[in-house]
C-alpha cells in the first residue's frame, strides 16, 4: 500500500529554496495532452451528447489558490512547483459518481480515510459517497455527522447522498438541499444495509418530494423475495445472477420509468447490468430526446459489468465476483458496451463497495454482496481505451463532464479557467499488473488482481495540490464539500 511522502523525490521540478525570483503560479503542468472542453458548443438544454464537444489539444495550465487561472500555447512564468506533462494526458479530475466508504458503523471493511486514499491513487479527485451505513444517513443530524468526519480526513473532495426511507419521505426536499449533498438514493431492491422502498405507493410520494435527480438502485424486491431460495439452495455463487435474474433487474425499471414519467421527477438508473434494461432505456430517453426535459433519464454502468462476465468471473474469482446487481453472461456485457457506445450511458461509476476477506470467503449466500473499485476504474478504463474499445474523449465525458451536468456540480468537470484545479494526468502507454498490494482499501484485495493493463495513472491534483505521483500519496489530505447548483451553500 502506497504510504505518504512528505519530500517526495519525482518528476515535479521545485525552484531551490534560495531562489530570487517571484513566483507566480503555485502550479504549472507544461508540454501535456490536454482535454479541453468547448463549452459553446454544449448543448443550451444540457445535452453533453456531441461528439466534438471535448478536443485534445497540446496546452500549459497554470494553477494558483486552488483554481487553474491560465491555460495557454506556452507559459513560461515560473511556478513554485511544475509538472513535464511531456507524453502524458492531462483530463479534468475524474469523479466517481457511487462509492461506498461504510463509515461510520461498517469500518472494518473501509473509512473514509482509506476510501480517499484509494481515490486519488487511482487518479479520483471527487466522490460522491452512498447512505448505506449504519445507521444509514437519513436524516440532517447524520448527513452533519458524516460531513463532519471528512473534514481533513478525505484525500478527495467528497460529496454525499441522502437515504429515502420510509421514515423521512416529509423531509427529502428539504434534506436534499444540504450543502454539499449530491441528490438522494433509493434502494428498490434490497442490498448491503438496511435502506429500501420497495412498493410504488411509497416510490410515488419520494418522486413528488423534491426536485433534484434522483438516483435508483433498480431491482423488484418482490421477485428477488420469491427467488431467494435458489440461492440457498444451491449454495452455489455461480447463481447469483440466476436468483436477481434478467426480469428482477427489468421490473423494477419499467416500474421506475413509468412512476418518473408519471411524477416528472428526473432520475439516474445505477450500475444498469441486462442488455434488455439498455433497450428500455435508450427507447425511453428516446421519448425526451426533442423536449425541453431531454435529460430526464440518466444512465450509469459499471467497470465490472464492462470487464467481466459469467460463468468466468465465477469460476476464477467465487464470491469476489459477487456484487447486486449481478455480473451476468456476455451477451449483457457486449449489449452494455453497445448503450455506452451509442450514447444511453452517460456516466460510469465504481460501485465502490469493499468488504473483508472474512466476509467473502464465507459460504454463499452468507457472502456479502460487492467488491472495491474506485482505485481501478482508471486503469480498466485506459485499458479498454488502448484495446480500441471507446475514445479518451468519450471517456473524459463520461466521468468528467457528465457527472458535473447530471448532477448540477459547480465548477469541477472541465480544464477550464476558473474552474478548481482538479486534474488527473495519465500515461496511455504505461504497462502495469494490478495487484492486491496497490490497493490502498482497508478490504487489501481487487476482483482484477493480476490483471495486466496498459494506461495508469501518473498523478493526481485536488484543488490546486499535487496528492499523488507515480503510485505516492504525496500530502496530507485535501480534500472538500463538493458543491451543487441546487443546494443552499
Amino acid at each position: 500500500m502506497s504510504q505518504i511522502n512528505d519530500n517526495p523525490k519525482n518528476s515535479s521540478n521545485e525552484p531551490s529554496a534560495d531562489s530570487a525570483v517571484v513566483l507566480k503560479y503555485d502550479l504549472l503542468i507544461k508540454g501535456g495532452t490536454c482535454l479541453i472542453t468547448d463549452h459553446q458548443k454544449l448543448d443550451p438544454l444540457g445535452s453533453v451528447s456531441t461528439s466534438d464537444v471535448i478536443r485534445l489539444e497540446s496546452v500549459d495550465i497554470a494553477i494558483k489558490n486552488g483554481l487553474i487561472i491560465k491555460i495557454s500555447s506556452s507559459i513560461s512564468e515560473p511556478a513554485h512547483r511544475t509538472i513535464d506533462a511531456r507524453g502524458l494526458h492531462v483530463l479534468p479530475g475524474v469523479i466517481d459518481s457511487q462509492v461506498h466508504f461504510r463509515e461510520p458503523g461498517l469500518t472494518h471493511k473501509e473509512d473514509l480515510e482509506t476510501g480517499t486514499k484509494a481515490a486519488i491513487l487511482g487518479g479520483v479527485t471527487s466522490v460522491f459517497e452512498m447512505p448505506n451505513t449504519n445507521p444509514a444517513t437519513t436524516t440532517k443530524e447524520l448527513f452533519a455527522d458524516k460531513l463532519q468526519r471528512a473534514q481533513g480526513r478525505a484525500h478527495a473532495n467528497y460529496a454525499f447522498f441522502i437515504g429515502a426511507s420510509h421514515d423521512n419521505i416529509a423531509e427529502i426536499a428539504e434534506l436534499e438541499t444540504l450543502p454539499h449533498c449530491s441528490g438522494v438514493k433509493i434502494f428498490m431492491g434490497s442490498s448491503t444495509g438496511s435502506l429500501l422502498v420497495e412498493d410504488d405507493d411509497s416510490l410515488e410520494k419520494i418522486l413528488r418530494q423534491g426536485h433534484r435527480r434522483v438516483i435508483v438502485h433498480s431491482e423488484d424486491e418482490m421477485r428477488l423475495r420469491e427467488r431467494k431460495h435458489i440461492a440457498t439452495e444451491s449454495a452455489d455463487v455461480h447463481d447469483h445472477p440466476v436468483w436477481r435474474d434478467v426480469e428482477s433487474a427489468v421490473l423494477s425499471t419499467k416500474r421506475l420509468l413509468h412512476l418518473s414519467k408519471k411524477t416528472n421527477r428526473k432520475i439516474h438508473v445505477l450500475h444498469v447490468s441486462t442488455g434488455e434494461e439498455m433497450e428500455i432505456l435508450r427507447a425511453a430517453k428516446n421519448e425526451y430526446l426533442n423536449t425541453s426535459n431531454k435529460n430526464h433519464i440518466s444512465v450509469e454502468v459499471l467497470p465490472q459489468h464492462l470487464t467481466l462476465y459469467a460463468p468466468d468471473c465465477y469460476d476464477k474469482l467465487g464470491s469476489y465476483a459477487q456484487q447486486n446487481p449481478p455480473i451476468r453472461e456476455k451477451r449483457h456485457l457486449d449489449r452494455i458496451w453497445q448503450g455506452l457506445l451509442d450514447g444511453t450511458v452517460d456516466v460510469i461509476g465504481s460501485d465502490h463497495a469493499p468488504h473483508s476477506r472474512e466476509e467473502k470467503d464465507r459460504p454463499y449466500p452468507s457472502s456479502p454482496s460487492g467488491v472495491p473499485g474506485v482505485q481501478t476504474l482508471v486503469p480498466l478504463m485506459l485499458n479498454h481505451i488502448h484495446e480500441g474499445r471507446l475514445s479518451l474523449e468519450k471517456f473524459a465525458e463520461l466521468v468528467c463532464l457528465n457527472p458535473c451536468k447530471i448532477f448540477g456540480v459547480k465548477n469541477k468537470g472541465q480544464l477550464r479557467e476558473g474552474f478548481d484545479a482538479d486534474i488527473t494526468l495519465v500515461d496511455l502507454k504505461k504497462k502495469k499488473t494490478i495487484d492486491n498490494s496497490w490497493i490502498a482499501s482497508r478490504c487489501g484485495w481487487t476482483p482484477f488482481h493480476g490483471m495486466q493493463v496498459t494506461g495508469w495513472v501518473t498523478h493526481t491534483i485536488v484543488n490546486g495540490h499535487l496528492v499523488m505521483e507515480n503510485d505516492e500519496i504525496l500530502t496530507a489530505p485535501k480534500g472538500r464539500g463538493v458543491n451543487f447548483k441546487e443546494t443552499h451553500e
